[in-house]
């Protein structure tokens, strides 16, 4: 039946592989990666669509999303599951990024992808892979292959055109603890996966697979080992080894200087310090590796040894612009630990260091644009009050930057925790020994910000309690002055990008899970977000 339905959508000039140049360029009709193209800005430049007539927008099509595997495909390892008729499954929230390439959604939740026909959300195909997991932020597209993480971890690849398993390889041994929760990107002939988890205490680490046969071309180490650059900020290499710094985003790249950038996740043991004593590289960082070799150009630590869970492990948004005179291959970062960065993406020279909320965990900023961390707030047995939470001023979901207002465009959360410790002579894993407490309200709010400083131009504060754990929408921005975000209330809002007025707003019945992205067919411009299990689109009638 799914092929059936794929034979008359292709019949109709849907579908068809991608033209990979795509992937490097500011997306329209087709949003080809995890971002709409390689830089992080999750920007279009539509404009079908704009200020002036986005009240007008109306619901074009939903579409309920379900992982009953009833008429599925299957692939991985072992016998094919028991089927589970239609209506008996359930999908958790979509957080996944949809791509929209030639007519076509396609998307995944935890073991499964799916393909949309782009006009109306009727299912193409749905896959299943039997080792389950991974693949809950979405999928990267090479020519008509896509690729998903997977369980195990692992990568799959599956033919775009039937949903049909190519390959799948292993990313780590199982049974270790290790995950792949990140969409995969493509750079180039690569695809770029990595392993991440957040309190085990494991090795993480960066690995490129060639397309076509799956076979891994290099791998980059988060933590060093003997003998490497940054091992002296550890007390030990089994303290490095044994230190976290998953990666759970997705880089961007900058095919012309053929660098990724990858952001790194928080060291171990998690709110304990004492066992690592030092910075704790690469964790908590921005790393630049070269795509053809996995080798590291540069690096800059956020938060150096940090104690409170402040991944690193938010979007790095390329920006390519003039300062003073000269042009500039910029990258600009809202973190976890409330600090807004802006870098050199050639050297990873820090221009600007500023906070967007309010912070109390550091004495100020260091020569290289670090600031620089507060002893008396870092967790004890007493407990120190600091903001922002474990939960970040900012999370994963996707910022976005307007090259025609300058802005960078983010949700955020202002909130308060006290973090403690039980006993600082027992040596901890991960979280243990160790505790937070949240206050139950936050301030949530869409700010946004000047690139070039760092200032507030607008804000919007969300009324209520505010976004709780990181599970708040991603933002949109568009060539039309538009900003599409979801609030704390279940409505999908249209900005003016300028000035912050709202224009518009639809209840979807559920928070925004994932970022809003947009494309047009048939001449006509769709915004598309996912609320819970749904996938609504819009349109001007």
């Amino acid at each position: 039946m799914a092929a059936l339905a794929l034979t008359a959508a292709m019949l109709h000039g849907q579908g068809g592989p991608l033209d990979n140049t795509q992937l490097l360029k500011t997306p329209t009709d087709v949003w080809a990666g995890y971002h709409g193209d390689s830089t992080g800005r999750h920007y279009s430049a539509l404009k079908q669509i704009d200020f002036s007539n986005v009240r007008e927008l109306s619901l074009a099509w939903a579409s309920h999303v379900s992982n009953a595997n009833q008429g599925a495909i299957f692939g991985g390892d072992g016998p094919d599951p028991a089927p589970t008729p239609s209506g008996g499954g359930t999908v958790p929230a979509i957080r996944a990024i949809p791509l929209i390439v030639n007519g076509v959604i396609y998307f995944s939740t935890p073991g499964n992808a799916f393909a949309l026909e782009s006009r109306t959300g009727k299912q193409l195909w749905h896959f299943v892979y039997k080792g389950g997991g991974g693949g809950n932020r979405g999928l990267a597209m090479y020519g008509n292959w896509l690729f998903m993480t997977t369980g195990e971890p692992g990568l799959v690849s599956i033919d775009a055109a039937t949903g049909k398993e190519r390959w799948h390889k292993r990313i780590a041994p199982g049974g270790l603890g290790h995950s792949a929760s990140l969409a995969p990107i493509v750079a180039g002939n690569h695809v770029i996966v990595a392993t991440g988890g957040d309190s085990s205490d494991l090795d993480s680490w960066v690995e490129a697979h060639d397309p076509e046969t799956g076979e891994m071309q290099w791998r980059w180490n988060v933590t060093p080992r003997k003998g490497e650059p940054g091992i002296e900020t550890w007390p030990s290499e089994d303290a490095a080894i044994h230190g976290g710094g998953g990666v759970w985003q997705m880089p961007t790249y900058d095919p012309e200087l053929k660098l990724l950038y990858v952001t790194t996740g928080q060291p171990n043991p998690v709110f304990d310090g004492h066992s690592r004593a030092g910075d704790n590289l690469y964790t908590a960082s921005i790393v630049a590796l070269n795509a053809d070799s996995g080798k590291m150009a540069w690096y800059f630590q956020c938060t150096p040894h940090d104690t409170h869970d402040w991944d690193a492990t938010e979007v790095p948004v390329l920006i390519d612009d003039t300062v003073g005179g000269q042009p500039r291959k910029l990258l600009a970062q809202a973190n976890r630990n409330g600090y807004y960065f802006l870098l050199d993406r050639t050297n990873g020279k820090d221009l600007v260091t500023k906070p967007f909320i309010r912070v109390n965990w550091a004495k100020g900023i260091n020569e290289k644009g670090q600031p620089i961390p507060d002893p008396e707030q870092e967790p004890k047995v007493g407990g120190a009050l600091v903001v922002p939470t474990s939960d970040g001023a900012t999370n994963f979901p996707a910022p976005s930057f307007s090259p025609d207002t300058g802005l960078l465009y983010v949700n955020t959360v202002e909130g308060y925790s006290v973090y403690h410790l039980e006993d600082p002579a027992m040596k901890p894993v991960g979280f243990a020994h160790s505790s937070e407490y949240s206050f139950a309200a936050a301030r949530s709010a869409l700010k946004a910000i000047d690139y070039r400083t760092g200032e507030i131009k607008w804000q919007h504060e969300y009324p209520g309690d505010g976004f709780r754990f990181g599970s708040f929408p991603g933002v949109l921005s568009t060539a039309g002055r538009v900003v599409f975000a979801g609030d704390d209330a279940t409505n999908l809002v249209a900005y003016d990008a300028a000035t912050g007025k709202i224009l518009w707003h639809a209840n979807l019945g559920a928070v925004v899970a994932n970022s809003p992205t947009t494309y047009m067919v048939d001449g006509k411009q769709y915004v598309l977000a996912a609320a819970g299990d749904t996938f609504w689109a819009f349109w001007l009638q």
